[in-house]
């Protein structure tokens, strides 16, 4: 069985204190790192690595989740360092990663800027110079859903969309360990969907984190949170019910 860490990395994002979990996959064959996190973030992914006896130049595969800025934020600059690593994401997702078509999510904070009051103008300009300076990357391999690679004991693709449209979770059926990337987080111990503001579609999403009760989990990394500790079925179920009872609420008020 492959060995799974959480890489915890702590940093400081606008003006707050945050941890975000890329995840090492680990056999005597393959080392797969799922996400990469900001620019400039192959120290700290070094770091955090070799918490557990890695080494980052032993990666020879790397799985991106989607293109949010934390997520592949320095993949470019990892595939300098080492070029010997095969990068993997969803094929709607490899236009957005490689540069060929404006990232969502730069298009969603363009088209709210004018929309917003003076006195947030000047970090939301911010947001978008920070997203425009995402470097692409090529991606090597295009997968789908339900797809399985098999590296690793075999890591199953999740199409898990609403956060974006391409978006993948991961499934490792030999240790029942569920890869969220961003399709759920962590909040004061609870699951929640990823910054609701962010989504850009909530049914998507909401469908999404149902399509995870099909799987037998018994470990659930998140990218925002880590490790949920707790009744993982349980606990999708409320998130589940908790949107569909908002949802319900706000139809109300429209009629």
């Amino acid at each position: 069985m492959a060995d799974v860490y959480a890489l915890e990395i702590s940093l400081t994002h606008e003006g707050g204190h945050q941890h975000i979990y890329p995840v090492l996959i680990k056999d005597d064959q393959d080392t797969v790192l799922v996400d990469c996190g900001y620019p400039h973030f192959i120290i700290q992914l070094q770091e955090a690595a070799e918490r557990y006896g890695c080494k980052l130049d032993a990666v020879n595969k790397m799985i991106v989740t989607h293109h949010d800025i934390d997520h592949m934020g320095c993949l470019a600059a990892f595939k300098r360092a080492y070029p010997h690593i095969e990068i993997i994401a969803h094929e709607l997702e490899i236009p957005y990663i490689s540069g060929l078509k404006k990232s969502l999510r730069l298009e969603q904070a363009e088209s709210t800027l004018s929309q917003m009051p003076d006195e947030a103008k000047a970090h939301a300009e911010q947001f978008i110079a920070m997203l425009r300076s995402i470097e692409p990357a090529a991606v090597d391999k295009a997968v789908t859903h339900a797809e399985r690679l098999p590296w690793c004991g075999g890591i199953e693709i999740i199409h898990t969309p609403g956060h974006m449209p391409g978006h993948i979770s991961l499934y490792l059926s030999s240790s029942k360990t569920l890869i969220a990337g961003d399709v759920v987080v962590i909040e004061d111990g609870r699951l929640e969907i990823a910054n609701p503001q962010y989504t850009l579609d909530m049914e998507e999403a909401v469908r999404s984190v149902r399509l995870l009760l099909e799987y037998d989990i018994d470990r659930l990394i998140c990218y925002h949170g880590g490790l949920f500790e707790g009744n993982i079925r349980e606990a999708l179920g409320e998130l589940i019910v908790r949107y569909a009872s908002q949802k319900s609420i706000i139809e109300k008020e429209l009629h």
